[in-house]
């Protein structure tokens, strides 16, 4: 069941990189960045490819020598998305990212410090029409303004940093802008991304730098990423892991599809956290799923849960589900039990049912099965289980007898 999000989005302006549009109420778009050679577009593009199969919208490259830019000249025309220049101390490198077709450029404010070349780059990009992102980033501002904030990076001085960048390109006619303002700290991070929020309507690629391995990263990067987002700010993001960059992308698409910001896209697998009552190693079979789902474009929900006693009923309302019982696997379709198979066969039962409902819809599979006969051998294998085990599996009553003693002295 698809939930779309509820909280309301900071309505920015729009740009567009390459052909996917940036704020303006557009769809929240996922990026990467490629960690290849550039000079190496043949292993940079099949990373790309890699990345966009795995959900990123758009992927950064670095621009970092000459041999990079003639990649890049080799990358764009082939690139399944759009792609993004990455410039740091030169830029040269940004006008010769621009002579190779790139849909957009970063800059950090922190590493091009001479105006004239911060303008001149901007002139070149307003000409071309290519967009640029401000990348403000709290390791490496800009020496004037860390001295300024009492030599402490602060968010005051990240959103300065970008104003006064925005103040630069405004002087020679440049507004095609997103920005980040970027840091390690999460609350850092926050902060800045507020308080930006509140004094320009540019949209905003959001990010937590740096985060690191996992799953230290992907918990910092989602901390700082969804709180923000959950606030309406935001128009593109971008988890900084240190990991394959694949994984990023996942991660990227996995958080906005759980926060009902972009349509689902792979499966969305659900699981039971096992319990007394389960009949088989539900973390391994739901490990065994999401690898057999893992490939598949199927945007449904698919749970696997451990018993047949409350599992029907508890993922009711998942598109498909299995549950053990009695060395058995139920199959239920929208919360109607519809088929039984040996408990060895799970998941390649779900996997053929998924295919089967995403090409002919759930009341076609549905008439493909006899409900009441497996309604009966879900209920007879209930019956079993709490003949065995009893009403309370768990053991919760004695628990609460326990605490009533405690409370009542």
């Amino acid at each position: 069941m698809e939930v779309q999000a509820t909280f309301p989005r900071r309505l920015t302006k729009q740009v567009m990189v390459g052909d996917v549009p940036v704020g303006g109420g557009a769809p929240i778009s996922v990026q990467s960045m490629t960690v290849t050679r550039t000079a190496d577009h043949e292993a940079t593009l099949q990373q790309i490819y890699d990345l966009a199969l795995a959900g990123a919208d758009i992927v950064r490259c670095t621009c970092n020598e000459p041999e990079a830019a003639e990649g890049l000249a080799e990358i764009v025309p082939r690139s399944p998305v759009p792609i993004v220049a990455d410039i740091h101390h030169q830029y040269r490198m940004a006008l010769a990212a621009l002579e190779a077709g790139v849909d957009c450029l970063r800059l950090n404010p922190g590493n091009i410090r001479k105006p004239e070349h911060i303008k001149t780059v901007a002139s070149e990009a307003r000409d071309r029409g290519v967009p640029i992102r401000i990348g403000v980033n709290g390791g490496s501002l800009h020496p004037d303004l860390y001295a300024k904030y009492g030599n402490v990076v602060t968010p005051e001085a990240m959103v300065e940093s970008a104003l006064e960048e925005i103040g630069y390109f405004s002087e020679v006619g440049f507004d095609l802008i997103k920005i980040s303002v970027k840091a390690s700290s999460v609350p850092l991070m926050i902060d800045a991304y507020r308080q930006l929020a509140e004094v320009t309507e540019y949209p905003l690629h959001l990010g937590v730098t740096e985060a690191g391995p996992l799953p230290g990263g992907l918990i910092k990067s989602t901390a700082g990423i969804a709180t923000l987002l959950a606030e309406g700010i935001g128009d593109t993001i971008r988890y900084s892991l240190t990991a394959d960059p694949v994984e990023e992308a996942k991660a990227g698409r996995f958080l906005l599809e759980s926060l009902g910001l972009r349509e689902r896209k792979n499966v969305d697998l659900i699981a039971c956290p096992s319990c007394g009552r389960a009949e088989i190693d539900v973390v391994s079979v739901a490990e065994q799923a999401m690898a057999a789902f893992a490939e598949r474009e199927i945007p449904l929900q698919v749970a696997v849960m451990g018993c047949v006693v409350n599992g029907p009923g508890e993922a009711r309302d998942a598109d498909l589900g299995i549950a053990a019982g009695n060395k058995r696997g139920h199959l239920f379709i929208k919360g109607k039990n519809a088929l039984v198979v040996p408990e060895d066969e799970m998941v390649d039962t779900l996997v053929e049912w998924a295919d089967f409902i995403m090409e002919n819809g759930t009341e076609a599979a549905l008439a493909r099965v006899d409900v009441q006969r497996a309604e009966r051998e879900a209920a007879r294998d209930r019956e079993r289980l709490l003949e065995e085990q009893g009403q309370d599996a768990n053991d919760s009553g004695t628990r609460i007898e326990m605490i009533k003693k405690h409370i009542d002295g």
